[in-house]
């Protein structure tokens, strides 16, 4: 199943928090209180957003965190490649020699054109979408086809 970790999570909350007041430097105890996640937990995970270049950090006594830049600049991709590194599906979609039987798997280049997809998908989403900033009515056109398609070949009930 693909599934992001609880910390993703907690991180995301945390950035949809930062996203709130994007210019406001705000410290880790308040997002902790704010967000209703252990301290901790929120320290570690600004220690991480800040090394993969999400968040900005100010020493002193006005010192605290906010966003490195703007909400909608701030992809879905870049918060989980932050947190779990690089999605890949399957051993052969992480690249190139990550597999011992790629030279006569069939089904390899199917999963890495998923796994691009998926990845396509996640640049779509930014934190201002993900915090509820600018929420443009979700479109997904091979989706929606999809769907009436299916709705009209299944037979009327009565």
């Amino acid at each position: 199943m693909l599934r992001i970790s609880r910390l993703t999570d907690y991180a995301t909350v945390v950035l949809a928090a930062l996203a709130g007041e994007p210019q406001r430097v705000q410290t880790a105890t308040a997002l902790a209180a704010q967000t209703r996640i252990a301290l901790p937990t929120v320290s570690k995970l600004l220690k991480e957003l800040h090394r993969a270049g999400l968040v900005t950090s100010t020493r002193g006594l006005h010192g605290g965190y906010r966003l490195a830049r703007a909400p909608a600049q701030i992809s879905a991709a870049a918060i989980l490649d932050a947190l779990e590194g690089p999605l890949a599906v399957t051993d052969c979609a992480a690249g190139h020699g990550n597999c011992e039987i790629e030279d006569s798997c069939r089904v390899g280049r199917v999963w890495q054109r998923l796994n691009l997809a998926i990845r396509r998908a996640l640049y779509d989403v930014s934190l201002a979408q993900l915090a509820g900033l600018d929420a443009p009515p979700a479109r997904l056109p091979t989706l929606e086809r999809e769907m009436k398609s299916a709705a009209s070949r299944t037979p009327a009930r009565s």
